[in-house]
């Protein structure tokens, strides 16, 4: 089935007047309780701040996916919202929000819903997606931009569906502190490592900080009774701001395609035993996959 079935011109809104992504909603929520009055506004908008309060549910470059699996529907129902000037509202990457999509679907079909996911991702990556959006005077035109996309709704959920996109990345010449700083900025405990050329060259995460700080942390361990001090942590103080990535970094973190199906990388995680893995498409980085996206985006939903 071709993505553009699943949008209806009654549940496209072209211009969004809202000074906040929840105002944005709740003018969605409105729109699909016009067309189907003897659903609740109010259990709606409560279902998705449920879901809202585990995690910010904008995914960068403008777009947002609020949604709810919820008892209020018993079918999938997808319901945009265009928003031309845009909302400062907190995003992955700071860029003002202009598209929301509402998703609301029932508990017992995850499996539409993540085919549905599926094909909004892939509809989002699409480069000029966003500004020929902007420009829909109306709700059929909206449906006529994503038709010529030619996306379908995929079987499964692939890599690149829930990757972070445009990953932040450090070089082998940063700095310890660097990575310290980044890691607390971005509320992350892992970044690629790339060289003056945006190859990716490595890995750097807070496990290799600590291994750096420990390394006989086995020994520690086997003699934890004995231990009075810790000095381990005073190298690094030191060495904070001379230290290189390039010194710390693992050489061979885990990949993946752009395209390889999400349990190739919930599988690679757990082989691995790593939190993460790079995703690449044609040998370049484009995104990064982390348990905490599998479990959020996907099983918690």
């Amino acid at each position: 089935m071709k993505l553009s079935k699943a949008f209806k011109q009654d549940l496209i809104k072209t211009i969004v007047k809202a000074n906040s992504k929840e105002d944005a909603v709740d003018q969605l929520a409105e729109l699909f309780c016009e067309k189907y009055p003897d659903k609740s506004k109010k259990e709606i908008i409560k279902a998705v701040n449920e879901r809202e309060k585990l995690g910010n549910t904008s995914i960068g470059r403008g777009i947002a996916f609020p949604h709810a699996r919820t008892d209020i529907v018993t079918d999938i129902y997808v319901v945009l919202g265009i928003i031309p000037n845009g909302i400062h509202t907190s995003t992955p990457d700071g860029k003002p929000l202009h598209i929301v999509v509402l998703i609301l679907t029932p508990r017992n079909i995850p499996k539409r819903y993540l085919q549905t996911l599926s094909g909004l991702a892939k509809l989002f990556r699409h480069a000029d997606i966003i500004s020929n959006l902007l420009k829909a005077s109306s709700p059929a035109e909206v449906i006529d931009i994503i038709d010529k996309t030619d996306i379908q709704v995929e079987k499964i959920l692939t890599v690149g569906d829930i990757m972070t996109t445009e990953p932040v990345t450090v070089t082998l010449d940063n700095t310890l502190k660097d990575v310290v700083n980044i890691f607390f900025k971005y509320k992350i405990s892992g970044l690629p490592v790339v060289d003056s050329s945006g190859k990716l060259t490595g890995e750097i995460s807070d496990t290799d900080l600590l291994k750096y700080a420990l390394p006989n942390y086995k020994s520690f361990i086997a003699n934890i009774a004995n231990i009075t001090e810790v000095e381990s942590f005073e190298d690094i103080l030191r060495r904070e701001h001379s230290m290189a990535v390039s010194k710390l970094m693992r050489k061979a973190p885990a990949i993946v395609d752009i395209d390889a199906p999400v349990v190739e990388a919930a599988a690679l995680m757990l082989f691995k035993k790593t939190e993460r893995v790079m995703v690449l498409n044609n040998g370049k980085l484009v995104g990064v996959v982390t348990k905490s996206d599998i479990i959020s985006k996907i099983i918690r939903g």
